[in-house]
């Protein structure tokens, strides 16, 4: 699953606001290959929050040579920047690990018939 490393706060003091928000955001960002999200299908391993409320997130692809490797990430920056109280997005794309179906949420391997 996911891991979140945030810091810094939104407007409210509670940093879990934004991550949330953020986080709701990224869950209508879906694979296009695979009609689950992003999130739920564990391409998202980091997800930063500085003092400024840029948000810095690392993710991957579920293969190296997706064809969508090159536009992908800005339809997730620009997911992440529509989020009220984020400043900016950036996203980097990684590939160490490597992706796999073990990522995937519980929900998602539900609506993929996994489990």
């Amino acid at each position: 699953m996911s891991e979140h490393n945030t810091s810094g706060s939104d407007d409210s003091g509670a940093p879990s606001a934004l991550s949330d928000r953020i986080v709701d955001a990224l869950k209508t960002v879906y694979d296009p290959e695979i009609p689950v999200n992003i999130y739920d299908l564990g391409l998202i391993y980091k997800i930063d929050i500085d003092d400024q409320h840029v948000v810095t997130i690392d993710m991957t692809l579920t293969a190296p040579g997706c064809p969508v490797a090159q536009t992908f990430p800005g339809v997730v920056e620009n997911a992440v920047k529509s989020v009220e109280g984020v400043k900016d997005s950036i996203v980097e794309l990684v590939w160490d690990p490597p992706w796999d179906q073990d990522r995937m949420s519980e929900e998602a391997k539900l609506e993929l018939g996994l489990l």
